[in-house]
């Protein structure tokens, strides 16, 4: 071999690198060869090909490999883990580069697009590259440089782009398609797994041969709609070098008789001809659906037909079938033993790393600004699939090109500036986002409002407890791995009324960035048989593949009542509760997905629901104190300060808002805004817009319009309906030995009640304070217990003088 050519093995490029006509070599092999950053080197595969010089990774030092993008694999005819010979050239700068669309089309200023981003990179004749543009990807290829040979583009440089499609010559193999492994973001474990069973076999036979073991037959790749199923079937087979045939499912169905088995039958015989083959089926659960469970005849024979054909793959290893579904389970089971379908391989939704892959891959063509963070981007799309993220960037870049459009005259030619300045910023990714939601929740999920913690007032040990729950298991997972623990699974926040609990809720999704699928208690109950279990199973089905989500349940106790509690006929409300309990808690762990409950009747739930391992956390939503009363009027009065008239007294509000929750406090201060619009526009009645304009700067609200506020809104806990929401509380959250202390005391205090009017000041006065303690927000239990024993002694005391003597017959 000559000392100025070195052989290496060809690897795939990493996402950043692909489509900037570069190669990576460890540095002893660009020491071996005399090389520096920048320097043109030609790649002896099957034909020639030339890329520019940069220096490896580390991990790469002493392995001999070159690191290569598809596009320069495809043109030096070469595969991954193929060896190549590089050798450095001098490469002179190009006087012409003519170059041919592979598809019919009209690139206005196409020229001056193509030499701005061939600039600087080395081209040879019949090479083909790939640009995407608007996430359509374009191919092209160098028809004709001049002086021949190697030639670097530059500014003197002219380019010729030939409207006329290129033909390859007669008796080359068309590309399949323009597919590549850098192509395919976040599902790198997937493809190393179908590369095994797909290229191994097509490439190398003889190894199956020498272990004498067949090679794999088929791979069905198998997960939710848009993860990427179709395109690693096309990236393999171009990548293989080995012909693609793809079958819709529904197109080899025919009228006659015998007709679609025929052309299933000459598909498969013209694989056999053309080997190596890969047999692509999309849809697989269209043409092979369960055979007991099908009406149709055709359906029966052309699933038999497709069983045999897979038995009678003679040339071994040479004809692989990929078939892609998003439903496998309708598939008929037949297909899915070894020997047909080997390997099944479930393409799911990436997680934040593969999601940044994906990004990288999709943004490549895309001028982004400074201000367009990827790797931000990457964490706040839970859930999006690969297409979702395609159709993303497309509407970010969309958008970017709304704003320069009213500048464009439609029949004049676009300036170059103008397109040279075309940026897509971090606001085009914001708007866009508010336009496309994971399609794999499409039907459930709802748009997380925008409430964060500042818009909950008050209740500041409810917010820690979630924040515990939720937030941290999401934002810091690497703690409880260490802990060797697992998080809550789920919530129940229970409650009077209007307290604030679905607002929580709102604000918990908002705050962990997570997806939040709501589901309104009754909405899920059927009348046909088995469809609410169906609907309860298709939620967390949902739920678990976009993770991480929550499930949100207003009212709860609507959908799992205690069982045995209705007598109705269908038992439809105990096989929903059952079916939670099972998602819950079942065989199928749950994994990143958080459960949360409201309800205001929490004796109304059935006891299993409430155990550790399902709604573990059972958090008490209160009525505001004194305190939060205030934070909730400082919360909806934010923003309006100036419209405050001096004699609005804020804590002279809370004290009259006894008994009055979040919701009733809401209702008071638009009730008094309103007075004061309705004052303002009977004064403004007969005056011009321009004077209603000028003094409306001037609208107070006035301590008069809270007074009619207040008169108009009452508060929804009176002091009896509180003590008793209190008291089914205790139910939950304490111990029997706990709920028997706090029963005796309210015992006392109603028995008290009833003997205070005999004229006891010692009595009342310990009775309000027992009171106070009774239900106060945290309780002091052995304080209660110490106040029992007194007003007991107390009560004592005056039994003899409250209790009249017996009188004795005459």
């Amino acid at each position: 071999m000559q000392k100025d050519q070195i052989e290496v093995t060809v690897k795939e490029a990493y996402h950043e690198d692909a489509g900037r006509g570069i190669a990576r070599l460890g540095m002893d092999v660009m020491k071996a060869l005399n090389l520096v950053s920048g320097d043109v080197i030609e790649i002896q595969g099957k034909q020639k090909a030339a890329a520019i010089v940069w220096p490896g990774y580390p991990e790469d030092i002493g392995k001999g490999i070159i690191r290569i993008d598809g596009n320069i694999r495809g043109n030096a005819h070469t595969g991954i883990d193929d060896t190549v010979k590089i050798r450095k050239v001098e490469a002179g700068y190009g006087q012409k580069v003519v170059f041919q669309p592979t598809q019919p089309i009209r690139l206005v200023g196409g020229e001056q697009y193509l030499k701005r981003l061939m600039n600087g990179r080395p081209v040879v004749e019949g090479q083909t590259f790939r640009i995407n543009v608007l996430g359509n990807p374009l191919t092209f290829v160098v028809a004709k440089v001049s002086p021949r040979g190697i030639a670097i583009i530059n500014d003197s440089t002219e380019i010729e782009l030939k409207e006329t499609p290129y033909k390859p010559e007669e008796g080359k193999r068309k590309e399949v398609s323009d597919v590549h492994y850098e192509d395919i973001g976040g599902l790198g474990r997937e493809l190393d797994m179908v590369r095994e069973m797909i290229e191994l076999p097509l490439r190398h036979p003889e190894i199956f041969e020498r272990l004498g073991i067949e090679p794999p037959k088929g791979v069905l790749l198998y997960g939710p709609p848009g993860t990427g199923k179709t395109l690693i079937a096309k990236a393999v087979a171009n990548e293989v070098d080995a012909n693609f045939i793809s079958i819709s499912g529904p197109e080899i169905m025919g009228k006659y008789y015998g007709e679609s088995e025929e052309r299933l039958r000459e598909v498969f015989e013209k694989a056999q001809e053309n080997a190596p083959t890969i047999v692509f089926i999309d849809e697989i659960d269209s043409i092979a659906p369960k055979r007991e469970e099908t009406k149709g005849e055709v359906e029966r024979r052309v699933v038999a037909q497709l069983l045999s054909l897979m038995d009678g793959l003679k040339t071994r290893g040479q004809v692989v079938v990929i078939a892609a579904t998003n439903i496998p389970d309708a598939i008929d089971p037949a297909l899915r033993r070894g020997g047909r379908f080997d390997r099944e391989i479930e393409i799911g939704i990436p997680d934040r790393k593969g999601r940044h892959e994906i990004f990288q891959v999709h943004t490549r063509g895309v001028p982004l600004a400074e201000s367009v963070d990827l790797q931000h981007l990457a964490d706040v799309t839970h859930g999006f699939v690969g297409a979702d993220i395609s159709l993303l960037v497309k509407e970010a870049a969309m958008h970017a090109l709304r704003q320069v459009i009213p500048k464009i005259k439609i029949e004049e030619e676009i300036p170059a500036e103008l397109i040279e300045k075309l940026r897509v910023t971090a606001e085009d990714f914001d708007e866009a986002r508010k336009h496309v939601e994971p399609s794999a929740m499409r039907e459930v999920l709802v748009e997380v409002p925008n409430v964060s913690w500042e818009d909950v007032g008050g209740l500041e040990d409810v917010k820690a407890e979630l924040t515990e729950a939720v937030e941290w298991p999401l934002k810091y997972p690497e703690i409880f791995a260490r802990m060797q623990t697992k998080p809550p699974k789920g919530i129940l926040l229970f409650g009077p009324p209007g307290t604030g609990k679905t607002l929580l809720a709102k604000a918990t999704a908002n705050e962990s960035e997570c997806n939040f699928i709501s589901v309104k208690g009754p909405e899920l109950l059927s009348k046909w048989v088995g469809e609410s279990e169906k609907g309860v199973r298709e939620i967390f089905r949902k739920a678990r593949q976009a993770s991480p989500s929550i499930i949100f349940f207003d009212e709860i106790d609507a959908l799992v009542p205690k069982r045995g509690s209705y007598a109705d006929s269908s038992h439809v409300t105990e096989s929903v509760v059952s079916q939670l309990l099972t998602e819950l808690d079942g065989l199928e762990e749950l994994k990143s997905v958080m459960v949360l409950g409201a309800t205001n009747r929490p004796d109304m739930l059935d006891d299993a629901l409430l155990r550790p391992g399902r709604l573990d956390r059972i958090v008490y939503v209160p009525p505001p104190d004194l305190e939060s009363r205030k934070k909730i009027f400082e919360v909806y009065l934010k923003g309006t300060e100036e419209m405050m008239a001096s004699d609005v007294d804020i804590d002279d509000l809370v004290a009259r808002s006894d008994g009055y929750v979040g919701a009733d406090i809401e209702a008071v201060v638009r009730e008094a805004k309103l007075a004061a619009m309705r004052e303002f526009i009977a004064a403004m009645k007969d005056k011009t817009a321009e004077e209603r304009t000028d003094a409306i700067g001037n609208v107070r609200v006035t301590k008069k319009h809270f007074d009619t506020a207040f008169g108009k809104v009452k508060g929804s806990l009176s002091p009896e309906s509180l003590e008793e929401f209190e008291r089914l509380s205790w139910e939950i959250l304490y111990s029997h030995e706990q709920r028997s202390v706090l029963e005796k005391a309210a015992a006392l205090v109603k028995r008290a009640g009833l003997a205070a009017g005999k004229g006891g000041d010692e009595v009342a006065t310990l009775a309000g304070d027992l009171r106070k303690a009774v239900y106060a927000r945290t309780k002091d239990l052995a304080g209660i217990r110490a106040l029992s024993e007194k007003l007991e002694v107390a009560l004592e005391k005056k039994r003899p003088a409250t209790i009249p003597a017996p009188m004795h017959g005459s």
